[in-house]
């Protein structure tokens, strides 16, 4: 009796421990592994471009604003009891560009703290929505003061005889230089803020 209990003891063992070796490993032995997500490296890439490119704003705004706030010129006469002197402030439209694009400038300085967060946090939905907003609002800005400064411009160059507007840049020939640079560069900084904008609608899209 005592040799036919242990065989068949031996037996349940061996096919206890073949069950075992069957089976699947249990959850706890299971190591997980977290899988990158491949968009943070296009997201980063993304606001590297926007910080750099507002760099290029702040450069393009600043000079429109230095160069049209220095544009002043008077012609050479015999006598100082008759001088003609043309100067940025005589035009309101001119003194709303200078105006328009300091205020560009300041608020490109402002953003480059946000840009660096969305570079440091590429997910950070909050920042990036916050310059969405502030760069459409700059857009409208700098291109209402870049283009309506190229309309003066474009009557200083060739005048309107309709309205016997004559043309002055014959006389005043660096005056019209310095502010046709200024409006070239205050329509460049509207077109890197129409590059800021489309680059944030993307970053956000990909949320």
């Amino acid at each position: 009796m005592d040799s036919t209990k242990s065989t068949d003891e031996a037996a349940v063992n061996i096919a206890a421990s073949k069950s075992a070796k069957g089976k699947a490993p249990t959850t706890n032995n299971v190591i997980t592994k977290a899988t990158p997500n491949p968009h943070g490296g296009t997201k980063r890439g993304v606001a590297i471009f926007d910080f750099v490119l507002r760099i290029c704003a702040l450069v393009a705004a600043l000079a429109a604003t230095i160069t049209m706030g220095t544009t002043d010129q008077t012609l050479p006469f015999f006598t100082q009891f008759f001088q003609f002197q043309a100067s940025y402030d005589d035009l309101p439209t001119f003194t709303f560009f200078v105006v328009a694009n300091a205020i560009a400038s300041g608020y490109l300085v402002l953003s480059l703290p946000f840009s660096i967060v969305c570079i440091v946090r590429p997910h950070a939905a909050g920042a990036r929505l916050l310059l969405l907003i502030f760069d459409t609002v700059l857009v409208a800005f700098t291109t209402a003061a870049a283009a309506s400064s190229a309309a003066i411009v474009y009557l200083a160059h060739n005048g309107n005889s309709n309205t016997n507007w004559f043309a002055i840049c014959q006389q005043y020939g660096d005056f019209c230089q310095q502010v046709s640079g200024a409006v070239v560069a205050s329509f460049i900084a509207s077109v890197i803020f129409i590059f800021l904008v489309l680059l944030s609608a993307v970053a956000l899209r990909r949320h």
